[in-house]
Formats: C-alpha cells, sequence, structure tokens
C-alpha cells in the first residue's frame, strides 16, 4: 500500500521518496517492520490464546519435560503469518505475479492450518483434519502454483549461455543473459555446467514439438505439486520441540532470500552464471518479512515455549518455502537445504513402513526408531555411538540442545547449497 501510494504521487518530491525505489530498503523495513509486529502484537495475542484457553493437546510419550508443556498457547502461527502479510501488504509491490502468488500461498496453507487446529482444540484429541484433506489442500496449491507459472504471460525466464570473446589478445570465456524472455519449465539443477534444466528434455522423444512441450510443463506442475506437499508435511513433523521448526526455517528462508536476490538481478545472474528470472526480485521483500516474523515468532517460541505455532505455522511455514523454491526455479535444491524436513518426513515412513513389515511377517512390529519423527528420537534417549546399538537406550538429549545442533546442521545445509551451484 505504501509502496503504491508512493508511485500514485506524481509530481510531489518529499524527503525519503526515492528510497522506495531501492529494493534492499523495502526489504530491510519489512524485515524490521515484521519483527516488530511479532513482537509488540505476539504478547497480546498469546494473552488472548490463554483467556481463550487455546492450550496445547499433549499425550504423555514419556519424553523428558513433555508434560509440562500442556496447556501451553497454540496457534502462535498467526503470530507468523500476520507479521509476514502485514509488511508484505505496505512495502510490496501488489501488482507483482510472484508477491501475489506468496500471499496466496501463505493465506491458503494458514487456513488448512488452522482448520487443523480448531478440530484439534474443538474435539480435544491430535487427530485434527483428516490427512486426505490436508494433502487435498496441499496438492490444491500445488496446481494453483504449477498451472500459474504455466500460463501466466508474467512469469517468464532469461537463460544463461558461455561466448567466447577475445580480451587483450587472449581468447576467454564470458557469460551472458539471453535479452530473450521466454516461457519454458526450466530450473535450477547442482553439479552441471550452466546449472540449467529443462523438464522438456524428458519429453523431446515425442516428435510433435507442441506436444512435447506441454507435456514438459505437465511434468513440471506434477513436480511442484510433490514438492509443496512434501516441504509442508516436513515443516509440520519438524515442528515439535521448541524453536526447533522456527530456527530452521529462518536459515532456510535466509538463503532463498539471497537466491531470489542473486536470480532477480542481471548483473549478478551474469556473473555468478545463474538463471535470470525477470521480476521475481520482488519476491526479496516478502522474505525480509517472512524471516523478521519467525526470528520474532523465536522470542516467544525459544525454550521454554511461551506459545506453539501449531499446524497453522508449520503448515503455513512449510508451504510458503515450497512455494519459494519453486517460483525462484530452485525447487532441485529442497532435498539438500530442507535436509532437515526431509529427514523427518522420511523417519515417519521409514518406522510406519517397518512397522507393519514385521508385524505382518512376524506377528509382532519392530520399530528402526525409538520414535519419531527423527527429533523425538534423539530426545527419547538414543543415539549412535562406538559401543552401543542404534536403538539402544542412551542418556536423554537435552531439548534445547537438539535444537541447537539442528540449527547448526541446517547453516551447514544452506552454505552446501550454495557450494553446489559452484561444483560442475
Amino acid at each position: 500500500m505504501v509502496y503504491w501510494l508512493v508511485n500514485a504521487i506524481n509530481g510531489w518530491d518529499f524527503p525519503g521518496r526515492n528510497l522506495m525505489g531501492f529494493l534492499t530498503f523495502r526489504a530491510g523495513i519489512s524485515f524490521a517492520l515484521a519483527l516488530v509486529i511479532a513482537l509488540v502484537f505476539g504478547h497480546t495475542i498469546i494473552a488472548k490464546l490463554q483467556k481463550m484457553q487455546i492450550g496445547e493437546v499433549v499425550r504423555n510419550l514419556g519424553l523428558e519435560g513433555q508434560m509440562a508443556k500442556k496447556g501451553t498457547p497454540t496457534m502462535g502461527g498467526v503470530i507468523i503469518i500476520l507479521a509476514t502479510l502485514i509488511p508484505c501488504l505496505l512495502m510490496g509491490n501488489l501488482a507483482n505475479i510472484y508477491m501475489i502468488l506468496m500471499i496466496v500461498a501463505t493465506l491458503w496453507m494458514g487456513a488448512i492450518g488452522f482448520l487443523d487446529d480448531y478440530r484439534k482444540l474443538k474435539y480435544h484429541n491430535k487427530d485434527g483434519l483428516q490427512g486426505k484433506y490436508k494433502v487435498t489442500g496441499q496438492v490444491g496449491l500445488g496446481l494453483l502454483v504449477g498451472i500459474t507459472m504455466w500460463v501466466s504471460p508474467q512469469i517468464t525466464m532469461s537463460e544463461n549461455f558461455e561466448r567466447e570473446v577475445v580480451v587483450e589478445g587472449e581468447q576467454v570465456t564470458e557469460i551472458v543473459v539471453s535479452k530473450d524472455e521466454i516461457k519454458s519449465p526450466q530450473t535450477t539443477i547442482p553439479f552441471v555446467k550452466n546449472n540449467n534444466f529443462n523438464y522438456q528434455w524428458l519429453t523431446d522423444w515425442i516428435p510433435d514439438s507442441q506436444s512435447a512441450q506441454t507435456l514438459g510443463w505437465i511434468l513440471f506442475v506434477f513436480v511442484v505439486v510433490i514438492v509443496v506437499t512434501a516441504v509442508s508435511n516436513g515443516a509440520n513433523l519438524t515442528d515439535g520441540l521448541d524453536g526447533l521448526c522456527a530456527g530452521t526455517s529462518a536459515i532456510i528462508s535466509m538463503a532463498l532470500l539471497i537466491m531470489a536476490y542473486l536470480g532477480g538481478n542481471v548483473i549478478y545472474s551474469s556473473y555468478l552464471n545463474i538463471m535470470y528470472i525477470p521480476g521475481s526480485e520482488e519476491m526479496v521483500v516478502f522474505a525480509g518479512a517472512f524471516i523478521g516474523a519467525l526470528v520474532g515468532f523465536l522470542w516467544y517460541n525459544a525454550f521454554p515455549a511461551q506459545v506453539f505455532m501449531g499446524d497453522t505455522g508449520s503448515l503455513t511455514i512449510g508451504g510458503i518455502i515450497a512455494v519459494f523454491a519453486i517460483l525462484i526455479r530452485k525447487e532441485l535444491l529442497i532435498p539438500l537445504l530442507c535436509l532437515i524436513f526431509f529427514l523427518e518426513d522420511v523417519s515417519v515412513m521409514m518406522q510406519v513402513g517397518y512397522f507393519k513389515y514385521t508385524r505382518k511377517k512376524s506377528g509382532t512390529g519392530k520399530r528402526i526408531f525409538k520414535m519419531t519423527p527423527l527429533h523425538h528420537h534423539f530426545q527419547k534417549g538414543a543415539v549412535p555411538g562406538n559401543e552401543v546399538k542404534w536403538n539402544h537406550p542412551v542418556n536423554p538429549i537435552p531439548e534445547n540442545k537438539i535444537v541447537t545442533r539442528f540449527w547448526i546442521i541446517g547453516l551447514l545445509l544452506a552454505a552446501l547449497t550454495f557450494v553446489t551451484l559452484k561444483i560442475r
């Protein structure tokens, strides 16, 4: 709104007017504003949740300090959503298709998470919204984003390529970004020369080029659906310890912010030999607000937590990260950047699958981990060592130490993600 008002006022020069034209300024203000909103209004929202007796439903699973969390206000994800959206509405370019999609993704997943939390609180159990309805909502968002990227004329990209030039008598390789903006289901992939992968390459065997292109886009939409569903569920499963999901997500979001800034700048894209995506730089403003909201929420969610984000927060966070990565064409980097989410997902699938398999074979179900998701395995008191077996009980690891170590791993994964783009 402020961005629109400043640009709508013609012929009126006032101090600071030109600052709105600087992306970094708007992103910085969005971060600061989101942080202040989360800190100032977070306390009021928590008090309101306490007054409404919206407390976490806790089952006794034998985890250290678990029952002490009973009654802690949940649905704190509302703080993250409000602190993210308000700065974006004020400082963002609301005519930008990338900003519109990010706002839609936030509201879409926030609504699904809210319904899930509401059912848990209404019926006083941990079941919440049935899994099929959550997956339907996630698939719906994936289809919306993927198809919009396919048909919208505002979503384009410019290819980067190498050319040989002579400089002072020597032949050198120069990276050039094409001036032509094209519609293409291309994405970024590590370990290859130009970091570009086109989904249409998988359908080039079709004689009709138009059909091959259409099928390539359909394949891209399918991948979008998978990424949105997997990352959203992964973030949801990671939300099990105080500060774990919010802190890990802030690290991931900072990495995505840097990628969006570089990929939305033609100079940096050319210099670093990465894909240039016109218009995507506006997502830096959204990322700034999102990171500010996560950091502000951590003020209340750090151990011992005064509020939990609930599915209102975790599903929204996962959806935002997934859609953001897809829009800047970095979805194939998600398995590394969001490896913590991925391992939380896989640990649950392995546990359930192995338990069902062994119960069918022997009549008694066996487990791979002491408890899932993965962070509870360490909290339960089972870590690998030289003298013990993986499933052998040892002293439990304190919750705050697990969270800190996961944050450190998240930082290493973010750094490694950038490194892979230069290993070719």
